[in-house]
């Protein structure tokens, strides 16, 4: 039987644009385009390389949760060359926080069936970092987060994770779920013949009846946590700028001094 793999995707902001929060303090998604998330390029590439090693003998399902654009998330891992989609899409999904995204992804890998699931090390506009590990612990299976390096032989997951002082070589026998750091290699840009035939790759839709979920288990008002409060941040002053008229570089040691950077 192929290997079933599942890669969490998010639809996220783009970073570049012009952010804003809502009334609800909530992100304003309809003031600023979005994109698939940077570090879940990485997650799609980890699972294609496991694919190929295992000579195609593998069937790549790209998931995400979010409103009607994040199909644009999908689309752009399917031109990658992920085999289909699924979309989780609800309007009382709205202000939906890690904990019940997790639920929501945990429900829908199930109903999707999997051997293993490959997610970024965190998104790119929430950046916790929590979601692999909430989501294997819905699951009941056994997690292995922030990896550079992924493989699969014989029913087991294996991966280095990098850390300040030491490299750990872990393992965990399959169904598992794994998290890859954006050190784990270049993700593939999409070629032409890939845009064109992600077109026609199949997308599932699933709302939270599809997945058994009341909508007070999510949303604002099953969240567990919430922004209180949001401020923009204040527009950048004008620098120090130091002359040099014989005295600049005294001058530009004395300013680096006084800011305790020398």
């Amino acid at each position: 039987m192929s290997l079933r793999i599942v890669v969490c995707v998010k639809y996220v902001p783009d970073a570049t644009g012009d952010r804003h929060f809502a009334e609800d303090l909530t992100v304003d998604r309809d003031d600023v385009d979005g994109l698939l998330s940077e570090l879940d390029e990485y997650a799609v590439e980890q699972a294609l390389q496991i694919k190929e090693a295992a000579d195609g003998d593998a069937e790549i399902t790209v998931l995400t949760v979010g409103p009607e654009d994040a199909n644009d998330a999908l689309r752009k891992a399917l031109s990658m060359g992920a085999d289909k989609g699924v979309h989780v899409e609800d309007d009382d999904l709205h202000g939906t926080d890690a904990l019940g995204t997790s639920l929501v992804l945990a429900k829908a890998v199930e109903k999707t069936g999997y051997d293993l699931v490959v997610c970024g090390m965190a998104s790119t506009d929430g950046t916790m970092g929590v979601l692999p590990a909430l989501l294997a612990e819905r699951l009941g299976v056994p997690q292995v987060t922030q990896l550079s390096e992924v493989s699969v032989d014989g029913g087991v997951v294996k991966g280095r994770r990098d850390g300040d002082t030491a490299t750990e070589h872990l393992e965990a026998s399959l169904p598992a779920v794994v998290s890859v750091t954006d050190q784990s290699g270049e993700a593939r840009y999409p070629s032409f013949k890939g845009i064109m035939a992600a077109k026609k790759k199949p997308v599932e839709s699933l709302d939270l009846d599809d997945l058994d979920i009341e909508a007070d288990e999510v949303g604002l008002e099953g969240a567990w946590t919430k922004v209180e409060e949001a401020a923009e941040r204040p527009a950048r002053t004008a620098g120090t700028i130091v002359k040099d008229e014989g005295e600049g570089g005294k001058q530009l040691a004395e300013f680096l001094a006084g800011q305790k950077f020398i």
